[in-house]
C-alpha cells in the first residue's frame, strides 16, 4: 500500500499495535514496551465476545463506558439471546421425548417465549403436501429452519426435533439461525437396533419389507453430524437424566441465569 501512496495521493498513516500498561494506566506502542523490556496487557476481540456472551465485567480501562454500554446491547449474554435447539436422529432415537421434556421445562420457567417444532406436529401442519423424497425431506427442514430462525431472531426459543438426516441441510439451517442467535445441535445418538425395537408403529418393519422406499436408517443413509454441540445415547441413559446433560450444557455455557430460567428441581 505504502508504494501507491503518490498516486492515489493518499498519504497512508500506519497504525501502531498498542498494549494497555497497568501501572502507567495508559495504552504504549508494543515496540516501545519491549525496549524497556516490560509486558503489556492485552483484552482479545475473542476474550470481549466471551465475556459478553457470559454477561463477566469488561475492564475499564478497554473502552470508554459508553461503547462498553452500546457494545452490551448489541451483543446481549447468552442468557437473553434467541435460541434454537436442533434435536437430529434416527427415527425412534427419543429426539422427540427429549423436545417435549425441555419444552416443558422452559414454559415452567417463563420468561421466554417458546416453540415446540416436533417432526410430526411440522409435517402436519407446514409441509403435508410433502412426500419423504430426498427433495421434499430437505424442503420440510429447510422450512423448520426458517420458522426457527424467525422466533430466534425476535428473541425466543426454538426447539426442533426432525430427523434431519442430511448435512448439507443442516449447515444450511445453522448458517441461517446463527445470524440472529445461538443454534444447539443435539445428536441424539441411539443406535439403530434400539431404535428398531422401539418402533412401535412398525415403521421399520415396513421398511425392511420395502414398503417404505427411502427410510432413514434402512434405506436411506443418515449422516452422523460431526461436531454438534451436544452428542446423547438414550440407550445408556433415561430421559431425564439426558436432559439434565443439556441442562449442565446450557449452565455450562452461560445460555441460563446462574439463578436459573429452571433450577436443578426442574429436573
Amino acid at each position: 500500500m505504502a508504494q501507491h501512496q503518490a498516486e492515489l495521493a493518499i498519504r497512508m498513516i500506519p497504525v501502531k499495535e498498542m498494549h494497555y500498561m497497568p501501572e502507567d494506566d495508559q495504552f504504549l506502542p508494543v515496540e516501545q514496551i519491549e525496549k524497556k523490556g516490560r509486558k503489556g496487557v492485552q483484552f482479545t476481540e475473542k476474550e470481549l465476545y466471551s465475556h459478553l456472551s457470559h454477561d463477566q465485567e469488561i475492564p475499564s480501562w478497554f473502552s470508554f463506558p459508553d461503547v462498553l454500554a452500546e457494545l452490551r446491547k448489541v451483543c446481549p449474554p447468552r442468557s437473553r439471546q434467541g435460541i434454537t435447539f436442533f434435536f437430529t436422529g434416527l427415527s425412534g432415537s427419543g429426539k422427540s421425548t427429549l423436545a417435549k421434556i425441555l419444552y416443558a421445562k422452559f414454559i415452567e420457567a417463563g420468561g421466554r417465549p417458546v416453540t415446540l417444532l416436533d417432526g410430526d406436529i411440522v409435517r402436519h401442519n407446514l409441509s403435508s403436501e410433502l412426500g419423504f423424497s430426498k427433495q421434499h425431506r430437505d424442503l420440510n427442514i429447510r422450512r423448520i429452519g426458517f420458522v426457527a430462525s424467525e422466533i430466534t431472531k425476535n428473541g425466543g426459543i426454538a426447539i426442533c426435533a426432525p430427523i434431519a438426516p442430511y448435512a448439507t441441510t443442516r449447515r444450511a439451517v445453522r448458517d441461517l439461525i446463527e445470524q440472529h442467535g445461538a443454534f444447539i445441535e443435539i445428536h441424539v445418538a441411539t443406535p439403530l437396533e434400539v431404535c428398531e425395537a422401539r418402533d412401535r408403529k412398525g415403521l421399520y418393519a415396513k421398511a425392511r419389507k420395502g414398503l417404505i422406499p427411502e427410510f432413514t436408517g434402512i434405506s436411506d443413509p443418515y449422516e452422523v453430524p460431526e461436531r454438534p454441540e451436544l452428542r446423547i445415547d438414550t440407550s445408556a441413559m433415561n430421559p431425564m437424566e439426558a436432559a439434565q446433560e443439556i441442562y449442565l450444557y446450557l449452565l455450562r455455557e452461560g445460555y441460563l441465569d446462574v439463578a436459573g430460567e429452571f433450577d436443578d428441581e426442574c429436573l
